[in-house]
């Protein structure tokens, strides 16, 4: 009897965990582990420093004032994998564990730890990792005249960090996740794609939001259409005009998915004309001069080569009550503006002087070769048992939605139109930038992902709430592109009971 209880006693202290003081001493390749310290349920504090970017320069979207944490173990860690690396890393390990490990992405240039993101996580109770790409500071100063830190950025930072923090986990559980996690919108999207596409082993599933993965020519289009307003303050178009702009589009094309509720479920079947617009009895708030209108249909467009090969997608009708990009101002986006000064190694890079097909080119191979993820080839991903869910908002002027959409079609184009058993996207009418929005924007991703990957149910929809006052107000299912849902003729238009998942009108512009 004596002896059966010492068995037990000892087995459980074989199970239980490593005292978190004790990873300080964790020894780790091109590793030196800064920190490791209890800390307690409460509120948390990030250290001082820069707040963690919104995704690609998105308006809004402060983290909330308070932070909130279960009982946890904090590591943090420096890593160098090359002599000119300097990759930052959090390991935020709760008390209670649910056997997983997820990975929060970045935004913008990155440059921070993604604290509201590990806070989120771990107290879903996951073990969670962030990294700041190997810099510090939200823009791309840090990669003048240091190709390795550019690498750090576009892929390796992460792949290293993801290889530390399982290491970090599995010696402080005594054992490694059952499952790991991908969740990112924006640069974490492009994260996410760029671990499917060259580290298919590290993630079981993945969330990739309006993914950044194309991003020298996400900043080729921008620049192409906040240049010409920057050198003609003429063409620059208000925020009044953009209101009017916006309600001429939905007056005219709100209700032809039999709905009225100021939302372009297919904005694609939407043709309007902005030319009605043209002011004809002098300038007014309520309509367009010429060059403003030039400014407008830029926006709508494709940025194209002189030969006539698309280069990136334009935005879609519905979402012009927050296109910034054309409002003047001093200097282009500066995230966009961050590619071309890499490219040409020069932070006082003349933007005056834009010339696509030019600059383009020097840029996709100075800068695109290591950062874009738009490899389709996801094979390697896929045999693994590894599931995706793209999305994006059909509402999101920072990147445009469209690219989600060709990325998508490239897969299925090299893989086979049948994929649906490993990736799904789904478009968000009148979401933003990766939340917010006046469309349904609240979406349970991970759990739909978790169901999905564990336990082999396909999400056939996501369900969607937009709410207002902590109050929902309107529930939609999102469905698997090229789906939308659909009213079904009775009911209220505010519940997604009443709607089903029907064939798109329209897959294209």
């Amino acid at each position: 009897m004596i002896a059966d209880i010492a068995v037990l006693l000892f087995s459980a202290a074989l199970a239980a965990p490593t005292p978190c003081g004790n990873l300080k001493s964790i020894s780790l390749p091109n590793t030196t582990i800064t920190m490791a310290e209890s800390v307690p349920a409460g509120t948390f504090t990030p250290p001082p420093g820069p707040a963690a970017p919104a995704p690609e320069g998105q308006r809004g979207a402060a983290p909330p004032a308070v932070l909130t944490v279960p009982p946890l173990c904090r590591v943090a860690g420096i890593l160098r994998p090359s002599s000119d690396s300097e990759i930052a890393m959090e390991v935020w390990l709760p008390e209670t564990w649910n056997g997983k490990f997820q990975f929060v992405g970045g935004g913008g240039w990155a440059g921070v730890i993604s604290y509201p993101g590990l806070v989120a996580a771990v107290n879903e109770g996951y073990a969670t990792a962030s990294t700041d790409t190997g810099h510090k500071g939200g823009n791309a100063n840090f990669a003048i005249g240091h190709p390795e830190k550019v690498v750090d950025f576009a892929y390796r930072a992460v792949h290293e960090s993801t290889v530390k923090a399982k290491a970090i986990m599995t010696t402080f559980y005594d054992r490694g996740p059952k499952f790991s996690y991908w969740n990112g919108c924006s640069t974490g999207g492009r994260q996410g794609l760029m671990e499917a596409q060259r580290y298919p082993e590290d993630f079981d599933a993945i969330i990739a939001g309006a993914p950044a993965n194309y991003q020298t020519h996400l900043h080729a289009w921008d620049l192409g259409v906040s240049v010409p307003v920057l050198k003609d303050p003429a063409s620059a178009v208000s925020a009044a005009k953009l209101t009017a702009l916006n309600k001429a589009v939905i007056g005219a094309c709100d209700a032809k998915d039999g709905v009225k509720d100021s939302l372009l479920n297919e904005p694609r079947t939407c043709k309007f004309d902005p030319s009605t617009l043209l002011c004809k009895a002098g300038d007014s708030d309520s309509c367009l001069t010429a060059p403003q209108l030039e400014s407008v249909k830029r926006m709508y467009s494709s940025a194209k080569t002189k030969t006539g090969d698309i280069v990136f997608p334009g935005k879609e009708p519905g979402s012009e009550t927050t296109w910034n990009v054309i409002s003047g101002g001093q200097a282009p986006p500066g995230v966009s503006l961050g590619s071309f000064q890499v490219a040409y190694d020069n932070l006082n890079w003349d933007w005056r002087g834009y010339d696509l097909d030019r600059d383009l080119k020097v840029v996709d191979e100075k800068v695109g070769t290591i950062i874009n993820a738009i490899n389709p080839d996801l094979s390697a991903f896929k045999a693994r048992g590894g599931k995706l869910i793209l999305y994006h908002g059909w509402n999101d002027t920072a990147i445009s939605p469209g690219n989600t959409i060709n990325y998508y079609n490239s897969v299925l184009a090299k893989m086979g139109q049948k994929q649906d058993n490993w990736i799904r996207l789904f478009m968000i009418p009148g979401m933003g930038h990766c939340r917010g929005g006046v469309g349904p924007n609240q979406v349970n991703y991970m759990g739909a992902l978790e169901r999905w990957r564990e336990s082999g149910i396909s999400p056939d929809h996501l369900d969607a709430f937009h709410v207002t006052n902590n109050n929902v107000d309107m529930s939609r299912p999102l469905c698997p592109y090229p789906q939308v849902a659909q009213y079904k003729g009775i009911g209220s238009t505010n519940d997604a009971a009443n709607f089903t998942c029907k064939a798109s009108q329209s897959t294209g512009n």
